[in-house]
């Protein structure tokens, strides 16, 4: 009975030896476990913020769409809206040395950009509702009866829902259109020609056409404020390439913020003045001087040693992401059209020329240009009587000096300009 007894007391012993080992395999697997699984999940974070850092500065569109915000916060520039400026001009007149400092950027620089409520420009209540949704826009514009919409093609039905394709037209383009071609209206009020939402704009605050149709062409971003993407089109153009397509090419792919066109015959900003007053688009005298203002301020005509292809765009076609960095631009290119003549071409590589490096864009091929769209005739020609002024005195004797636009040409200028000889011009294509 005894060697029982001590026979099954080492059984025993044995199990429970065996019960403690197993309780101890189970708390070293436990703790494994959960070591592993806390490995696993900072590994899965890791991977996911590689993935966010990745995306934002991929050149795949939807990938660096994912980090863009609906509100855009400007660090160290501020876009002035004039909201309590009761000018409707864009900054005015001012003199050699603040315009020496307006183009140094710095942590308390204000740029004018733009009309306040109620003075200029002003769209429609039911508009103004309408383009809040707008993120990617298709934009155009005609003013003075001069063009018809013209329907874009090839637009895939991702961009039709994706782009909101934007009209902006004058009282009179309007009615111009609605006796040329069919508007239709919708239930909320808004005027659609095909796939154009037709934005009309009211109380326009320059007395030439040219001129007020630069308001939607270079402040984009100020008619249409939520807009992430924008691309411009001439009144006059039919695009035929769907604008995904646009963004992936010039934008995305390169990871620019701004694309443009080089012009297909000039390369300086003189070649490209003597151009229009040989075809008398402008008042020659005041294109004379705005240029002798440029190249008095250190614009130099265009060489092969410059940075950029070309100073002279074809500004037909913009197309932008609404960055800090492209508004800004967008804001000082529209102050020089604001104050000096309309022809946005001359004061675009001015305005280039002063930022400096701080705007990287992309100038594309011309023949690039010429495969985006088909070109129209205007219906009629311009008929501004100041194109064909000779000399400043003719200006001013018949009256035709613009009563609120192109004032910088009109202020006394901080130096004597009489002196400046502008650089000589070798056209360099007869077309051109």
């Amino acid at each position: 009975m005894a060697r029982r007894s001590r026979g099954g007391g080492g059984a025993e012993a044995a199990l429970k030896a065996e019960a403690a080992a197993m309780r101890l395999v189970w708390r070293r697997g436990v703790v494994r476990l959960v070591l592993v699984s806390a490995i696993a999940w900072a590994m899965l974070v890791l991977l996911a913020l590689a993935f966010h850092l990745w995306s934002c500065s991929s050149s795949v569109g939807f990938l660096s769409a994912l980090c863009r915000k609906d509100i855009k916060k400007l660090s160290y520039i501020t876009v002035d809206k004039q909201d309590k400026d009761p000018s409707p001009l864009f900054g005015g007149r001012q003199s050699w040395k603040q315009r020496e400092k307006s183009f140094k950027l710095n942590s308390t620089m204000k740029v004018h950009c733009g009309f306040m409520k109620n003075s200029g420009a002003d769209m429609d209540s039911v508009d103004v509702k309408y383009i809040q949704k707008c993120k990617f826009v298709v934009a155009s514009g005609i003013f003075d009866g001069y063009d018809i919409p013209h329907q874009p093609s090839n637009i895939s039905h991702r961009s039709q829902k994706l782009f909101c394709f934007l009209m902006v037209v004058d009282e009179v383009s309007l009615d111009f259109i609605e006796k040329n071609t069919t508007v239709k209206i919708d239930n909320a009020g808004g005027k659609w020609v095909g796939i154009w939402r037709l934005i009309t704009v009211h109380r326009l605050p320059f007395d030439e056409p040219r001129r007020n149709g630069k308001i939607p062409k270079i402040l984009t971003q100020r008619l249409f404020p939520q807009a992430w993407y924008s691309i411009w089109i001439d009144g006059k153009m039919e695009l035929i390439v769907d604008p995904l397509l646009i963004l992936e090419r010039y934008l995305w792919r390169g990871k620019y913020t701004f694309a443009v066109a080089v012009h297909k015959h000039h390369r300086s900003i003189y070649e490209e003045g003597d151009a229009i007053k040989r075809r008398k688009r402008y008042a020659r005298p005041l294109v004379d001087l705005q240029m002798k203002m440029y190249y008095y301020e250190g614009m130099e005509p265009w060489s092969p040693k410059k940075k950029i292809p070309s100073d002279v765009p074809e500004g037909a076609v913009l197309i932008r992401e609404h960055t800090t960095m492209t508004d800004l631009f967008s804001c000082l290119w529209f102050n020089e059209v604001n104050l000096f003549t309309p022809r946005d071409q001359i004061s675009f590589g001015y305005v280039v020329h002063r930022l400096g490096d701080a705007l990287k864009f992309f100038m594309f091929a011309n023949c690039e240009y010429n495969s985006l769209f088909i070109l129209h005739k205007h219906t009629r020609e311009h008929s501004s009587k100041v194109e064909w002024a000779k000399t400043i005195d003719e200006i001013v004797k018949k009256g035709l000096k613009e009563s609120r636009g192109g004032l910088g040409l009109w202020t006394p200028y901080p130096a004597d300009l009489s002196s400046v000889e502008l650089p000589a011009v070798k056209r360099t294509s007869p077309a051109g």
